[in-house]
């Protein structure tokens, strides 16, 4: 299963005339059905994480382990690039190489660090890292790479946090500077991110917010766009309804309306592979 999962196949992903939109993947499984869909990359960000592998909401109570290991799984089950979640960096500058490592050895395409510091996903009080500290653990994490087959890539919360779209400018030419890999200025619009292209020169990444469903309109705003909940919304919602319909005895809850065919879920597992395996040794 060794493959393109280096940041140049990422950066060959993102090479089409248009914005890649990506839905974001919370397990292997969910994983092998984007890249069987056709996209060229994966997604796996701590939301989705937090819960699918743990029921848990992303407030920040997952470690670098548990969240690389669940990462690690999704990059084992697919041939295309993976690009990961790595929080705030979870150390300070001096010890950041081992969220580095530890995301290398896991054989990610890119990691986005983030400035956020507090309070996402809740109505607590948004806070932002100081940008001096941001941008040292940027260079931490840039010189703590083996190669640059990993992507740094810098995110900075100041337009979902504080809905200030200067001082989000501020920080993503502060990080340009750093010399990071791309940039990712989340809750900005179509609209503000081709204003903040006028000041970068950096590709940039973002997540897609459910009031711009049309994906043609990032088309020349971002080069990858991250709809982060997708996956883990849309197999929620199926379920839901597919177990509302099995409670109630509902003969089509148990039908192809709802449930994939024994034999095609198997195919994408490996079972065939296994047989020919196990019967080359009989």
């Amino acid at each position: 299963m060794r493959t393109n999962r280096t940041a140049a196949a990422l950066a060959e992903a993102l090479a089409g005339p248009g914005a890649l939109v990506l839905p974001g993947a919370y397990d292997p499984l969910s994983a092998k059905l984007v890249e069987e869909a056709g996209f060229g990359a994966v997604y796996v960000g701590s939301y989705a994480a937090a819960a699918a592998g743990y029921g848990l909401p992303d407030v920040g109570a997952l470690t670098l382990d548990e969240i690389v290991r669940h990462t690690k799984a999704v990059v084992d089950a697919v041939r295309v690039p993976v690009v990961a979640d790595a929080e705030d960096g979870f150390f300070e500058p001096g010890n950041i190489w081992r969220t580095v490592d530890a995301f290398e050895r896991a054989g990610v395409a890119a990691i986005h660090i983030e400035d956020h510091a507090g309070g996402k996903h809740t109505t607590l009080p948004q806070k932002l890292i100081p940008l001096d500290a941001m941008k040292h653990k940027l260079r931490a994490a840039l010189d703590a790479r083996r190669s640059k087959e990993l992507a740094i890539v810098a995110r900075t919360d100041a337009i979902w946090a504080t809905r200030n779209l200067d001082e989000a400018i501020v920080r993503l030419k502060a990080f340009e500077d750093v010399g990071v890999d791309y940039l990712f200025p989340t809750g900005a619009t179509p609209e503000m991110l081709r204003h903040i292209r006028t000041h970068v020169r950096t590709k940039i990444i973002t997540i897609n917010l459910a009031s711009v469903p049309d994906p043609s309109d990032w088309d020349g705003a971002a080069d990858l766009v991250i709809d982060y909940g997708f996956c883990l919304r849309a197999a929620t919602k199926a379920l839901k309804d597919s177990l509302k319909l099995a409670k109630q005895r509902k003969p089509e809850a148990f039908g192809p309306a709802h449930l994939e065919s024994e034999p095609d879920f198997e195919a994408r597992l490996g079972y065939a592979d296994f047989t020919r395996r196990a019967e080359k040794y009989q």
